[in-house]
């Protein structure tokens, strides 16, 4: 058995890139010391399984020659209207409440150096690795659509950094999502000036001009814009709420899983999962999770074993699992839309339009789309969380379950699940108070300049702590299904469940024993929170895999909104 300890992450998904196509299969990512992945960026069709994976790790990133054309043609545009002496914001005024202040020339450069460092004031826990690579990777993307007006060299700056391992140190809080995410996105601009830290590959924190030295640069001195094209934008929200959408994929398909184990220990119906009822209803979400579940259960032995035992309806949460865990699946793959498209958005003010050589001032670093889809997920990830721990209790109901009371043979000396419950309810109940939209909220900032903004950074940033939550809830559940099985079955002639089923059972059976009588649980709790959040080699089962939004993107769907062609 593996305790806690034992069990290492690792991400689950391996790349093969085939004409600006990115493609996934569910087999585990290189040994660290392998070869990375070569991954192209291209401006407007980066997809969620790229994306997925550029958060896993084991990549490298260049960018698509393509794009450079744009680069300098935005650049050009910039120049032009400096060498005309004409008045363009963020170019040669001031910021926000100071637009109406001209800059002379020989101030810009100090302009700009200014403004990156008064914006540094993000505080908080630095941002995890996996959401900078991110932040990294679509920032690049966003200055590369060729509207930013910055020179080639600072996107090659940021890609240069990625893959060489060196992250700058972006502290967590300090964003509401308007204009654009601008004190962590300033932590990030702080390295390529010299300033700021980064932490190395080898977890050891450096200077911003120790990290530009290591990738052979000098610290920049910024252009005209250049400050402001890597300040503005929503990179940090949509890291945060790309990074919230990936590790809700997973505690969805542990949920699932162990939806079809609970329904195995209590004897439940399969009835409820016929084809016809969803195609009665046309919700595609419900669907597509009445199908995973058919054939995650195809093959069980124990399903046609109480055919004729009487039992009617089975409860909601076993019953209804189609229709709750299909409308959350459709909220996660509308999220996953409206992310793959920001994350390839050029998203900073004002933008360059080097065909008409306008500089025009708008409002794209609002990060509203990004705060709703954030929401949503968080919706949804409660949800999960929520029935699962509704499945939980029923298990422990010996009046509706059929099971020994709170799972254990030998109840009274010892309490089995009893409290393991009690856990499950209160992170489920936690999850209801931070599955509160952040979206409603705004507070005006700039002396009302300002005046309506996202909040999606904590939109974003919630995610994780309900994730973690809920991979708690479900692991525990999947393990009292585990039980329940266990606790039903004959030793001279036991039923099996599917083949796929058994397989869930044994690997849950190498992270945790059976429970005889009461012992320590809190390794057991941490183990299988690690299971519902796949931080080992193994990946989930291909009927549950082929349903998750980044799983199923690049295979279905092409993304190219540089045409305006939306997915």
């Amino acid at each position: 058995m593996h305790t806690a300890q034992d069990i290492n992450r690792h991400g689950r998904h391996y790349l093969y890139i085939q004409h600006r196509h990115i493609m996934t299969t569910n087999i585990s990512p290189p040994h660290p010391q392998a070869r990375p992945v070569e991954l192209t960026l291209c401006p407007g069709q980066v997809d969620l399984a790229g994306l997925r994976r550029i958060h896993v790790g084991g990549v490298r990133l260049a960018l698509d020659p393509q794009a450079r054309a744009g680069l300098d043609a935005a650049q050009a545009t910039v120049q032009s209207i400096l060498d005309a002496g004409e008045v363009a914001y963020g170019i040669n005024t001031g910021f926000g409440k100071l637009a109406q202040t001209i800059i002379p020339p020989g101030r810009l450069a100090e302009l700009q150096r200014n403004l990156v460092l008064s914006h540094s004031v993000g505080t908080g826990m630095p941002l995890p690795d996996g959401v900078v690579r991110l932040v990294l990777a679509i920032k690049a993307v966003s200055l590369a659509r060729g509207h930013s007006g910055v020179r080639p060299g600072i996107v090659d700056a940021l890609l240069a950094l990625f893959n060489a391992g060196l992250l700058p140190r972006i502290p967590a809080k300090g964003s509401v999502g308007a204009s654009g995410d601008l004190a962590p996105l300033a932590h990030l601009a702080c390295v390529l000036i010299g300033e700021g830290e980064a932490s190395t590959p080898e977890g050891t924190v450096i200077s911003g001009t120790e990290a530009m030295a290591r990738i052979g640069l000098a610290p920049f001195v910024l252009g005209p814009k250049e400050g402001l094209a890597l300040l503005n934008g929503t990179q940090v929200s949509t890291a945060l709420a790309l990074a919230g959408l990936f590790s809700a994929e997973d505690v969805f398909a542990a949920g699932l899983m162990a939806s079809a184990l609970s329904l195995e220990a209590i004897h439940g119906s399969v009835k409820p999962f016929d084809t016809r009822i969803h195609a009665a209803r046309g919700q595609p979400g419900q669907i597509a999770v009445a199908g995973a579940l058919r054939e995650l259960l195809d093959g069980s032995e124990i399903v046609p074993s109480h055919a004729h035992c009487g039992r009617v309806q089975d409860p909601y949460s076993i019953r209804c699992v189609p229709q709750v865990m299909g409308a959350c699946l459709d909220n996660m793959a509308h999220a996953a839309r409206v992310l793959a498209i920001e994350a390839n958005a050029a998203s900073d003010n004002p933008l360059v339009f080097s065909d008409t050589g306008e500089v025009i001032s708008g409002g794209n670093f609002h990060a509203e789309p990004v705060a709703f889809a954030a929401d949503i997920i968080a919706l949804a990830v409660a949800e999960v969380g929520a029935i699962s721990e509704r499945r939980l209790a029923l298990l422990l109901d010996s009046g509706l379950s059929g099971l020994p009371p709170f799972l254990v043979r030998d109840g009274g000396v010892n309490s089995g699940f009893m409290i393991a419950q009690v856990t499950a309810a209160a992170l489920a109940s936690e999850n209801k108070s931070l599955a509160h939209p952040a979206s409603v909220d705004s507070l005006p900032t700039s002396a009302n300049q300002e005046d309506h903004v996202s909040m999606a950074a904590f939109a974003g940033r919630r995610l994780a702590e309900m994730v973690d939550n809920t991979a708690v809830v479900v692991g525990i559940e999947a393990m009292a299904a585990c039980q329940g099985i266990a606790l039903k079955r004959c030793p001279q002639a036991p039923l099996h469940s599917s083949a796929i089923l058994e397989a869930e059972l044994s690997a849950i059976r190498r992270r945790v024993d059976f429970v005889e009588q009461d012992r320590l649980l809190a390794p057991d709790v941490e183990a299988m929170r690690r299971w519902a959040l796949r931080t080992d080699a193994q990946g989930w089962p291909a009927p549950v895999a082929a349903i998750l939004p980044s799983r199923a993107w690049a295979p279905s769907i092409h993304l190219d909104i540089t045409q305006g062609v939306l997915p």
